[in-house]
């Protein structure tokens, strides 16, 4: 296990709770990376608690919106860990700023471990939540693992779908080879320098007006006080480019038959993404299977609520409450 040193003081972009409490952890995942953690705990409760594991938004950090959720479901009654993925904020792993389907997967498997070891924790009564690209790569881990009792994908993002076809599937097999063919050649001259081009963050806030409002949404989230943090991928100098092939040649869900457990994919009405939720969810067997539309929500109002506090957050409970029961 790499030794971290994991920052202490209260660092994330929304305010502690008083009605939890709060300790750095670290685990590792069966690939020898170190994940750094934040632990929330109810401080009242009686018996084992259920369990959640929650990481994303896609390039953000756990003192970033998974925190938000990781804290305010831990007040609900959940004993809830927000991590960094692999390569990323606090977590271990060299190249910096990379992603992959498997390991990434493998950080929530790595996530159940921990918490099925914990000895407040109720190893039967576990669910993990993903936001944005971390909504499909969670779907893919309760398909891989059964110990993963209810998964919650909000504004999910199909990250292999977006990485192959892009924004709306307006790509082509044409733009994605020439795409490849420029990271290759990249990726020799990467190797001999060892210096790393990076794909860029979000734009500054506000971003220019020819953009879609959906990067502007970005922009006003990963670049402003409401979301900005320091060892975001987002907020500052984005994804190693040579990575971004890692998404033009895999799929999520490859067996989603194998999805038995329950599932709870939110989207907002509005979100540039919903149909990447919309069509996940028509891939789903079973009666355990629940869509819910937030009315007018954009992509971004799901990180934090947005100026109208729209995270259905008793929805979400009642669902982990019922399938972690």
């Amino acid at each position: 296990m790499d030794s971290l040193q994991l920052t202490q003081e209260w660092d994330k972009v929304f305010p502690q709770s008083d009605l939890v409490d709060h300790q750095k952890i670290t685990f590792t995942n069966h690939f020898g990376i170190t994940l750094a953690a934040d632990q929330y705990t109810p401080k009242h409760y009686e018996g084992k608690l259920p369990a959640l594991a929650i990481c994303g938004p896609f390039g953000a950090v756990k003192e970033q919106a998974s925190g938000l959720y990781a804290q305010t479901m831990a007040k609900r009654g959940f004993l809830t860990i927000a991590f960094d993925p692999s390569f990323t904020g606090e977590s271990s792993g060299t190249l910096r700023d990379v992603f992959s389907l498997d390991i990434n997967t493998e950080d929530y498997q790595a996530a159940v471990d921990y918490l099925s070891n914990l000895d407040l924790v109720d190893p039967k009564r576990i669910g993990i939540i993903g936001i944005c690209g971390w909504g499909c790569i969670s779907l893919n881990a309760a398909a891989n693992d059964p110990r993963i009792q209810a998964t919650a994908a909000i504004t999910m993002y199909d990250m292999p779908r977006v990485g192959a076809w892009g924004y709306f599937d307006q790509g082509t097999a044409a733009d994605r080879y020439e795409s490849k063919k420029q990271i290759a050649a990249m990726r020799t001259k990467e190797y001999a320098t060892k210096q790393y081009a990076k794909a860029g963050g979000c734009f500054n806030y506000p971003a220019p007006d020819d953009q879609p409002d959906f990067v502007k949404q970005y922009s006003a989230y990963y670049k402003t006080k409401r979301g900005y943090h320091p060892r975001s991928v987002n907020s500052n100098d984005g994804w190693l480019m040579q990575a971004q092939t890692g998404w033009m040649n895999n799929a999520i869900l490859a067996h989603p038959e194998d999805l038995k457990n329950a599932v709870l994919i939110v989207h907002g009405e509005k979100a540039h993404s919903r149909y990447m939720g919309e069509d996940t969810f028509k891939k789903l067997t079973g009666d355990n299977k629940q869509l819910l539309i937030v009315p007018n929500a954009t992509h971004t109002d799901l990180y934090d609520g947005g100026e109208n506090h729209v995270i259905p957050f008793d929805d979400i409970t009642a669902f982990f409450n019922q399938y972690l029961s």
